[in-house]
């Protein structure tokens, strides 16, 4: 099976300013950014060490602002995408001293609940912001790829999706999760809702609950089942466990899709074994060619490669505005309704006897 999938990206780019020097920035971020071949004109970190550190491991960074103040007197003024990569609860208070009119990219979610998510879409409409969120999952290459088998008909009527991680993850590594009284759904299974709806849209009902771990009492939930129901015949679940603390034997990742005429199944390996995680694999079952399950060889993974999407489409938007913006900022906002029916769903939808 031939199905080439190649990320269209602007030519040229434009400069990349970004706003946070944490783990995602030196693990997805830049990597992602130096893959594609962008520029990166500058980094500010209110702790500006780790700005330097990064600098020092990225030598394609140009520079190292000392202060908010002197990143936006230098940047004001030239066609630039401030990289947003900072904590949701951040996000409005850096939006508002933004220069008006420019292009921002926001790290997911978009604010930590629905009203937050509101500020956030005002601010950016009143100083008429072009902006998108970093919803990446979708430009997974397996994600690219499947999309493509599912529009061409490949699978037939799509019917049901299923993700299931069951998975040891070492939250201690986002020491601001601790604090908050959203966890698992807002900063992980968010991504999962939002593919989903890249697949099928909206769903007409939300069934969710989502749990403490006995083992990890100072967290909020860190275990959901999310059901998400579209008519008759259309399902989508989202199961999470991240305190499978027993080996690697048993543990899960995976995205699958079945439609009427065959299925897909893909190991998301970035969960496997966090944070050095597995490689991802793409198979395929096809009903009428009789060959059973086959593998489809790809390259790149989640972790760096679809981080070069959304900054990508964000670009190439602003070079020619008739272009698709990726997850813009009216789409995030529509996961994060989503996201609030599932928080909502959890605290009104049980039946007790």
């Amino acid at each position: 099976m031939d199905l080439p999938i190649a990320l269209k990206l602007p030519q040229p780019s434009l400069p990349i300013v970004i706003i946070g020097a944490g783990g995602i920035v030196k693990d997805a971020h830049l990597p992602a950014y130096a893959k594609a071949g962008f520029k990166i004109q500058g980094i500010y970190d209110i702790d500006i060490r780790k700005a330097q550190v990064l600098r020092e491991k990225f030598p394609e960074i140009q520079k190292v602002y000392a202060s908010f103040e002197e990143m936006i007197s230098e940047t004001k003024n030239k066609q630039v995408v401030y990289d947003l990569a900072v904590p949701a609860n951040l996000h409005s208070e850096i939006l508002e001293k933004l220069p008006n009119g420019a292009n921002v990219l926001l790290q997911k979610p978009m604010g930590e609940n629905l009203e937050e998510a509101n500020a956030i879409l005002d601010i950016c409409n009143r100083k008429k912001l072009t902006g998108a969120v970093n919803f990446q999952l979708r430009y997974a290459p397996y994600c690219l790829v499947a999309k493509k088998m599912i529009e061409e008909g490949m699978i037939g009527e799509v019917y049901d999706m299923e993700v299931k991680v069951c998975v040891y993850t070492p939250w201690h590594l986002w020491d601001f999760l601790f604090s908050l009284p959203r966890v698992e759904v807002l900063y992980h299974s968010i991504h999962y809702l939002d593919l989903t709806r890249s697949f099928l849209g909206t769903p007409n009902k939300v069934y969710a609950s989502t749990l403490k771990h006995p083992k990890m009492k100072d967290l909020a939930s860190t275990r959901s089942t999310i059901i998400l129901d579209y008519d008759d015949y259309t399902q989508a679940r989202i199961i999470t466990n991240h305190g499978h603390d027993f080996g690697l034997k048993h543990q899960e990742s995976y995205l699958k899709i079945e439609g009427t005429e065959g299925a897909i199944k893909i190991r998301i390996g970035l969960s496997l074994d966090y944070p050095k995680g597995m490689p991802p694999k793409f198979e395929y079952n096809l009903s009428n060619d009789g060959k059973g399950w086959q593998e489809l060889p790809l390259d790149g993974a989640w972790f760096p490669d679809a981080f070069m999407g959304p900054m990508a489409a964000l670009q190439m938007h602003v070079i020619d505005n008739k272009r698709d913006i990726g997850v813009s900022l009216e789409d995030a906002y529509e996961t994060m309704r989503l996201v609030e029916t599932v928080y909502e769903s959890n605290e009104n939808g049980g039946v007790s006897f």
